[in-house]
């Protein structure tokens, strides 16, 4: 038993222990190029939060990291098959209700790791700091905790060579060889503001992209992502212990 995984544990342990934040992976289910699971986004929160949350425990912080949400916002991608939606409405619900048993019995801070680029917490998470005023809301987003380029050959944003590398080692008999995947080519928008960054617009997946990757995976190997997981875990970890000793009276400097 891990004593950080909430999943894990049991009531005998959990009767007398207490914690100081708990942590909700939050993924996806949804394709990734021909070569990666629907899962991809569900491995890699449920592997990051707990080698974090492994991290941060060691290191003296009471963190619980609770089960993976599995689906996220995919309004984006309605007509790739088996892309599972879940609306910012039902997000909004979904941690009221966690939030309400988490501040009933005390524990007051709260840290969603996101894992997938469709998903945005942040406005969820003002309107909730409204309703929860004494407790710490945050959210992160580990795959912009490090610079990519660092670690990558190939520049992409979704089953690409970073996402590819991850997954072939955490889960390789998941990954089909990567002879069957595509390039992940990208079509670009035809708006200078999106393209530059400063406007946007939901890309609607199946115009954007042929093989439902954006990024080349072709470089990618278990190697790169053993290095990259590690130093992610490291940086996550030393967020959570960040966050679980905070005084709550003294959050700016």
């Amino acid at each position: 038993m891990r004593p950080y995984l909430l999943a894990e544990n049991n009531w005998k342990n959990l009767k007398e222990q207490r914690f100081d934040l708990a942590v909700l992976p939050w993924g996806a289910t949804e394709a990734h190029n021909y070569h990666l699971p629907y899962g991809t986004d569900i491995f890699e929160a449920e592997a990051i939060s707990a080698a974090a949350g492994k991290v941060a425990w060691e290191q003296g912080a009471k963190v619980i990291v609770l089960p993976t949400i599995p689906f996220g916002v995919n309004t984006g991608q309605s007509d790739i098959y088996l892309d599972i939606n879940m609306n910012p409405s039902t997000q909004l619900a979904i941690i009221r209700d966690i939030l309400t048993v988490l501040n009933r019995q005390g524990i007051k801070k709260f840290l969603i790791l996101n894992s997938h680029g469709g998903n945005d917490f942040k406005t969820i998470l003002r309107e909730l700091g409204l309703e929860f005023p004494e407790m710490l809301l945050m959210s992160c987003n580990w795959y912009q905790a490090l610079d990519k380029t660092l670690y990558f050959d190939v520049a992409g944003d979704h089953a690409d060579e970073m996402e590819t590398s991850l997954i072939m080692y955490l889960h390789p008999h998941l990954v089909l060889p990567l002879s069957e995947a595509g390039d992940g080519n990208e079509k670009k928008s035809i708006f200078t503001g999106v393209s530059e960054k400063w406007a946007w617009a939901e890309r609607r997946w199946s115009s954007v992209t042929e093989d439902t990757g954006i990024g080349n995976p072709k470089k990618s190997n278990a190697e790169k992502g053993e290095r990259y997981f590690n130093d992610i875990a490291q940086k996550v970890g030393e967020l959570m212990v960040e966050i679980a000793n905070a005084d709550l009276k003294k959050l700016y400097k």
